[in-house]
């Protein structure tokens, strides 16, 4: 199967949320939600941060052409978990919710009374139909095994195929006299030079040649072995030649972790890889005296900060089996559902529904990810330009302020990214893709975003936070003090014993589900 045909969301990595809502009954009849005149209606979203209320512009001009008014409620992701539940309980409903980050399929599968299925309004909007038929990926996301449509998906413009990535101390290599490493033994001796000839000049033995960064360090320093966990880190699921496996379980895995314990015991990799928090993890990194020499995380600059014109991207290691591997996770970052839910509360369902498929263009993706025309994009014939941020706004916080940016019902077709260009050159979208123009090459497929019964939910919530409660804490004990070798078989016991093979039948299950229904493109 080809990479972007596994498709993967951001939907299913939630799926062990922690809170129990209340169930509320609904309060409108199909019929009552179909006929009615009304045509104001409330629909509340959640925000990282109090950027103010510029993102509604676009979408309120949307909301005008389709010929309704929208009352916007904004919350804060800091308050939300308190609110919603209150929210969901007391009944008093908005009319819709926009963004994946306001539910996890789980908490929509145990307030399904709440939600309106969408299945009979999707057939009647012609610009999602349109993106379906094109990407049939984006219809079986959002299908439940119930067979019905609890939401609707995006699939953001201008995303990378690569997610996080590797990146080394370019200037420590050249004071050093090095070359750019493209194989893993290769790496291991780059390391070695970081860490015994004083790469940073200050006679201090303080190098850290591997540390630490904004994504999983164990799952980044075995990525040559064949370890590829995707974006959605939740389930730690992967493909494994052609068949979806548990990571932690793999030979892949083992075989890296081994040679991550050698590194350790070289004094290679950083004594506190897992007793950092995030805070200090940051300040090693962007600390004045730099003395990290490889670590992991999205750009240079969000990784590194007013360190970061010192870094590069670390090409695709060659591992030991002769691949070389990248974290490509295609889809998790750049496609998910749970962007769009009706609720009981609405009564004109159609005319909302109207105004949700005009999201389903070019135009309205590159606005609703960047800025309304003129203010955050500008439209030339069908090039398209991302203006400079104004004030003292960093560009992705510049998109924030005027758009819904990664949240919402979008559609982008990927043979436009060409005709995008940023007036700041240094964007930190503009540098990712940059970068992932010369990795994906070694992208594979990932385990795909599926679809769980609200039974296998239940069974996935009590097995799993075991499952990796326990394999963590052995990673870490295996990396920092050895054994992987004499307890594996036991290890692999202990995991059955937890549930690992029901596990995997779920996972499995749900794949060959996710699997037919692209195949099938249902549409």
């Amino acid at each position: 199967m080809k990479n972007q045909k596994l498709v993967l969301a951001a939907g299913a990595a939630s799926m062990l949320a922690a809170i129990t809502l209340l169930s509320a009954c609904g309060n409108s009849s199909s019929s009552k939600q179909d006929n009615s005149s009304n045509k104001d209606f409330t629909v509340a979203t959640v925000r990282w941060a109090d950027w103010g209320n510029d993102y509604t512009k676009f979408p309120n001009q949307l909301a005008k052409e389709a010929g309704i008014n929208v009352k916007w409620n904004t919350y804060l992701n800091a308050d939300w978990g308190d609110k919603k539940s209150t929210l969901m309980a007391g009944g008093n409903l908005p009319d819709a919710f926009m963004g994946s980050i306001t539910f996890t399929d789980q908490e929509i599968a145990q307030n399904q009374s709440n939600f309106i299925p969408l299945e009979k309004y999707v057939k009647d909007m012609p610009n999602l139909q349109k993106a379906m038929k094109k990407n049939p990926a984006l219809k079986a996301m959002i299908t439940s095994p119930d067979g019905h449509i609890w939401s609707l998906p995006k699939e953001a413009p201008m995303r990378p195929i690569i997610a996080n990535q590797l990146f080394i101390n370019k200037t420590w290599l050249d004071k050093l006299g090095l070359q750019m490493p493209t194989t893993y033994d290769e790496f291991v001796k780059v390391l070695e030079a970081f860490k015994t000839k004083d790469p940073n000049g200050n006679g201090k033995a303080d190098e850290i040649p591997y540390g630490t960064g904004n994504f999983d360090p164990t799952m980044s320093y075995t990525l040559p072995f064949g370890v590829l966990r995707g974006a959605d880190n939740s389930n730690e699921m992967m493909m494994l030649k052609g068949k979806p496996a548990y990571i932690r379980s793999t030979d892949n895995f083992k075989q890296g972790i081994e040679a991550m314990h050698d590194a350790f015991t070289k004094g290679l990799i950083d004594p506190e890889l897992y007793t950092l928090d995030p805070t200090q993890a940051q300040a090693k990194l962007m600390a004045d005296t730099e003395t990290v020499g490889v670590s992991v995380g999205w750009t240079t600059d969000a990784t590194f900060g007013k360190n970061a014109k010192d870094y590069v991207a670390l090409p695709a290691l060659k591992g030991p089996d002769g691949n070389q591997y990248v974290m490509s996770d295609p889809d998790h970052f750049n496609q998910g559902r749970d962007e769009f839910m009706v609720t009981t509360h609405a009564k004109n369902v159609k005319a909302l529904m109207k105004w949700a498929d005009k999201f389903y263009t070019n135009d309205a993706a590159i606005q609703n990810y960047y800025g309304a025309f003129g203010v955050g994009t500008e439209k030339s014939g069908d090039a398209y330009k991302v203006l400079k941020p104004t004030g003292d706004n960093s560009a992705d916080t510049q998109a924030w302020i005027n758009s819904l940016r990664d949240f919402g019902p979008k559609s982008w077709d990927n043979s436009l990214n060409d005709k995008v260009t940023f007036e700041d050159p240094t964007n930190g979208d503009a540098q990712k893709l940059k970068m992932d123009a010369e990795l994906k090459q070694y992208a594979r497929p990932a385990f795909p975003s599926v679809t769980y019964t609200n039974d296998e939910l239940q069974k996935i919530a009590q097995v799993y936070p075991d499952l990796s409660s326990y394999t963590t804490q052995e990673t870490a004990k295996w990396v920092t003090k050895g054994g992987i070798d004499k307890d594996w078989n036991a290890y692999i016991a202990k995991l059955n014993q937890m549930g690992l093979k029901d596990y995997l039948k779920i996972q499995t299950g749900a794949f060959t589900v996710i699997k037919r229904l692209w195949e099938n493109s249902l549409i």
